[in-house]
């Protein structure tokens, strides 16, 4: 891919002659009547299991091969069956007689038919991701454009701020091209006093109107910079980040927003208390592994709020950061394609950030994420309007309908139970003709998905996400429907710690209730398999439900597990580095050395010779021999096993804090092994839900469980410990 080649559908298709364009839509057209008429051709059971077969067969034998052709073959069967399946259920299992069959039964289709579009529009989102390289920077500086770095703040501790006001001074650019500036929305004299110290800008107003959109909006009024780099006040840029990005804004001069991943450094909420962190995929990497390289492909990536680069001359033209929904960022790129904007996205983590450390914090954030989406999607909605290509608006639609999944979600979990409590007959058709048909469809959606998210998103796991949310995010997005401009904007608490297990029953409280509502219609079920008399056909009806309600308990126990929230007491994460250092004892002697890992409050070593002449509690000076200039650090020994030393790092001045900054996350290449994990199998996923499920033992032994984990070593307030509460601000 060449720098020219940004948009590769809109630029390639332009130069295809009008005979080949006619020929592709020929082709195009005979292809979907062919699939139009295998999806509308009816079978009986003996040739619908055939089919099947043959469907399966066909994916294992292209599966084999791992080109991008090969992909869009699958993409392509799963699409064809599936479309299959909702047919099938659209002309022949809705004949209800009975107005209770007729509530359940239309509910599940409906359900069903929410879940084909996402499928569909989700398969569209992804077909050919963009992988996008940085653009080179022109070899004189003076063509560099002029940029503004803003950290905004609200309530976060210093401690929290500086490490990322701290590398954005330190990024590799010219001094004269370039200015931080802390937007403090808090107006904390601390804060001006740190900003004065270090050398940045330090920007205030008169008050909080539209929360971060708004003090970003104040900042861009009085400051100049032909672009405006943003990073949420945790997020901590690497040396490179203005270098590897800004050249895509000389390479394309359209080019309103660039969007590189948000990278957490430390475990969300459930890779601690599933104790997954760095061995599964976790909620986020989806979306910048995969669905924003796709979405670049159509030029629809969404500007994430945090790590991008924004033109002034965009944001001045749509009105700045846009301020009427809570999701801003979003919404501001929305707006930016409407203009005729384009926007890109490099796959490349450039800067890390603090993952959100509890659980309700975690879901408080979802919440609003899920209500901003939908006040887009009502008070701006893409299919309509002008200015979007067709790609855009399905991107756009994708990423507002995700946040629907909640209603759907519970009519999946709950369907079986109609039937094993009250027989109501939910899908007019026998079990096997429903085995024939939707086991096609789960096979292929299952296998292609594993294909095409199997390095993002674990098989399973997306299910164990969706449950831990759906009734918090349930009560936000109907509200957001019925009316978009209720609510306000809430910020989302970092910087936290933890000093014992809890179980926050509080948040996970109507999964309890749901799961026993499950395993008591499967004890129903069972007593009825073995002591009721059954009509014909009832055996394997009553069967598949038992299969498919056991499969919900299974996989809303595992979401339970979710919340036993671990002990964490470290206020600094370790991050797994290894880089040459050399270790200074008294002025006299030396010892060189390699680190294991970092944080900003110290560090493990492993010395070339061994350690043993070293006491606890003795001074040392640490010097990272990769950094220019003065790298030295005082420390304190707090450990010493062999050749391995732990560190605590005593730094006395600002100097001395940059160059712990620079050593931990300043490297280009610090976050380059993101996704380096091994790829997707079912059985391994299985296994890793089971293991989860196994740790609410440890909760069944406890006398009381406790239900507000933040009251335990909290240092910040809490983005609301209960759940009541936080659905209270985050609506």
């Amino acid at each position: 891919m060449t720098n020219q080649d940004v948009h590769l559908i809109e630029r390639k298709y332009a130069k295809f002659p009008i005979g080949l364009r006619l020929l592709y839509l020929l082709l195009a057209l005979v292809g979907v009547m062919a699939a139009a008429f295998v999806v509308i051709t009816p079978f009986d059971l003996q040739s619908q299991a055939a089919f099947g077969i043959f469907t399966a067969i066909l994916f294992f034998v292209v599966n084999r091969f791992q080109d991008r052709l090969a992909t869009l073959i699958i993409v392509a069967l799963s699409a064809l069956v599936s479309t299959r399946y909702l047919w099938w259920r659209t002309t022949e299992t809705l004949g209800f007689v009975d107005p209770f069959d007729m509530m359940f039964g239309y509910g599940l289709y409906a359900a069903e038919l929410y879940a084909w579009i996402v499928l569909m529009i989700g398969y569209f989102q992804v077909l050919w991701p963009l992988e996008r390289r940085p653009a080179k920077m022109p070899a004189s500086v003076d063509e560099w454009p002029t940029v503004d770095v803003f950290v905004p703040t609200y309530n976060e501790s210093l401690d929290v701020v500086k490490p990322s006001v701290l590398a954005a001074m330190a990024m590799d650019y010219p001094p004269d091209k370039f200015r931080v500036y802390i937007l403090d929305d808090g107006r904390r004299p601390e804060f001006a006093r740190f900003a004065e110290q270090a050398g940045c800008g330090y920007i205030i107003r008169q008050n909080n109107a539209h929360a971060k959109a708004g003090n970003i909006n104040h900042a861009l009024s009085i400051t100049k910079g032909e672009l405006v780099a943003i990073f949420d006040c945790d997020h901590v840029p690497t040396r490179a980040f203005l270098q590897m990005t800004v050249g895509w804004f000389l390479e394309d001069r359209k080019l309103g927003m660039l969007q590189t991943p948000h990278y957490f450094y430390s475990p969300d909420p459930f890779e601690r208390n599933l104790g997954t962190f760095g061995r599964v995929p976790n909620e986020g990497q989806l979306f910048y592994g995969l669905i924003q390289p796709g979405n670049d492909f159509w030029n629809a990536t969404f500007f994430c709020g945090s790590c991008a680069v924004l033109s002034r001359e965009a944001l001045t033209e749509i009105g700045g950061i846009a301020v009427e929904t809570v999701t801003e960022d979003a919404h501001t790129s929305l707006r930016m394609h409407r203009r005729g904007w384009h926007t890109a996205y490099l796959r490349f983590p450039l800067a890390a950030g603090l993952a959100t450390e509890r659980l309700s914090i975690h879901i408080g954030q979802r919440m609003r994420w899920a209500r901003g989406m939908i006040q887009i999607f009502r008070m701006d909605n893409p299919l309509l309007g002008r200015g979007l290509s067709f790609g855009q608006r399905i991107c756009y639609l994708n990423a507002m309908m995700y946040f629907l999944f909640p209603l759907p979600r519970f009519v999946f979990l709950t369907a079986p139970v109609a039937y094993l409590l009250t027989s109501q007959n939910i899908i007019v058709a026998s079990a096997l003709m429903v085995m024939v048909y939707a086991g096609p469809h789960i096979f292929h959606t299952l296998g292609t998905q594993s294909r095409l998210y199997g390095r993002y998103r674990y098989s399973f796991w997306g299910e164990i996400y969706d449950n831990v949310l759906l009734f918090h995010i349930m009560a936000p997005t109907l509200l957001a429907l019925i009316n978009p401009k209720a609510g306000k904007f809430n910020v989302t608490a970092k910087g936290g710690i933890l000093e014992s297990e809890v179980y926050d029953l509080q948040v996970m409280r109507p999964l309890v209730a749901l799961v026993m509502v499950l395993l008591g219609a499967i004890a129903i079920g069972i007593y009825r398999l073995n002591f009721t008399e059954l009509f014909p056909g009832d055996t394997s009806v009553l069967l598949m439900n038992l299969f498919w309600c056991c499969y919900s308990a299974f996989s809303v126990l595992a979401a339970l597990a979710v919340g036993l929230e671990r002990r964490q007491v470290r206020t600094q994460p370790r991050i797994r580095i290894r880089q040459p250092v050399a270790l200074y004892f008294d002025g006299r002697r030396s010892l060189m050395g390699r680190t294991e890992d970092l944080s900003l409050g110290g560090g493990m070593l492993r010395m070339d010779d061994l350690a043993e002449d070293m006491s606890i509690d003795e001074q040392v000076v640490i010097n990272f021999e990769q950094i220019e200039g003065n790298s030295s650090v005082p420390a304190r020994i707090i450990g010493v096993k062999g050749r391995e030393v732990r560190l605590e790092f005593k730094p006395t001045s600002l100097d001395e804090e940059r160059t712990i900054v620079s050593a931990v996350f300043g490297r280009a290449d610090a976050w380059l092994g993101w996704d380096d994990r091994p790829p997707d199998t079912v059985g391994k996923s299985w296994a890793d839900l089971i293991r989860a499920i196994r740790t609410l033992a440890t909760v069944a032994r406890r006398p009381k469980p406790r239900a507000t984990p933040e009251r335990e070593g909290q240092r910040e307030p809490a983005a609301a410990s209960d759940m009541p509460r936080a659905a209270a601000k985050a609506t």
